[in-house]
């Protein structure tokens, strides 16, 4: 069994074939799938796709390239949506410096309100981060200083001191479908350094499809093309790495796991 533990299942690319797309990653065997919040706004329709199966799962957030654009979020707009059982993490949220779609500061302020929800609640804070990596270490080690709260580092290609800031204050790197791009060598030798036990698997569909399927639009039942480069690196055989993702997966984000207990 493995885990896409981040997907967009609401984007438009999925409008004429999302339940398709759904059942084909239960099929190849993905058996939990976290489509993620970019949009205050759409948060409604989040829960919806999330509601279509015992098995998906949802976040609350804003992306830092819609900070602009949407009205701010509070910390009681995160803390009312955190009630709903299917709401696992906050964000995704972070820096963003490469495009700066909204202004730094802006992007910072939610970042720090999304920070709050996260240490509050205990759901874990789903981090983007693009060329920011100086100031994602600092704000994340002040924050922490404030009081703990869980983490991932989604589709994380940054660079080594941010992997190694991020492993040292007890958070997770999520894998994507850069991992198996040729041009990742730099990438792949950091994994190749982290523990095991903090990594998660993810295809950010529809984006960054990996190898062989790279060019098309991603979907998360090709998660496992990237479950099988990080066992390569990591020296696992694809069973072993797939349970400890999984496993890394429940015990990030708890509530899941309180979920299919139930379930069960």
């Amino acid at each position: 069994m493995l885990v896409d533990s981040h997907c967009h299942l609401d984007f438009d690319s999925f409008d004429n074939d999302r339940p398709q797309t759904i059942q084909r990653a239960f099929d190849s065997g993905v058996g939990a799938l976290v489509t993620i919040c970019t949009h205050f706004s759409k948060f409604p329709e989040i829960v919806s796709i999330a509601n279509i199966d015992p098995r998906i799962y949802c976040s609350v957030g804003i992306h830092p390239h819609q900070v602009a654009e949407e009205s701010p979020i509070t910390l009681d707009n995160l803390l009312e949506a955190t009630e709903h059982p299917k709401v696992i993490g906050i964000g995704e949220t972070g820096l963003d410096y490469y495009y700066d779609q909204s202004p730094r500061n802006d992007q910072k302020a939610s970042f720090r309100t999304h920070i709050a929800a996260a240490r509050q609640t205990q759901l874990p804070l789903i981090v983007h981060t693009r060329d920011a990596d100086d100031d994602m270490a600092s704000i994340l080690k002040e924050e922490m200083e404030n009081g703990s709260f869980p983490c991932v580092l989604h589709c994380f290609s940054s660079g080594r001191m941010l992997a190694e800031t991020a492993i040292e204050l007890g958070f997770y790197l999520s894998l994507s479908g850069i991992l198996t791009f040729k041009n990742a060598e730099d990438l792949r030798e950091i994994i190749r350094d982290m523990p095991a036990d903090r990594l998660l698997v993810e295809t950010d569909s529809p984006y960054l499809a990996p190898v062989p399927n790279r060019g098309k639009r991603n979907e998360p039942s090709f998660v496992v093309h990237t479950a099988e480069k990080a066992s390569e690196i990591k020296g696992l055989d694809i069973d072993t790495f797939s349970k400890l993702s999984t496993e890394n997966f429940f015990r990030l984000f708890s509530k899941a796991a309180l979920n299919q207990d139930v379930q069960e």
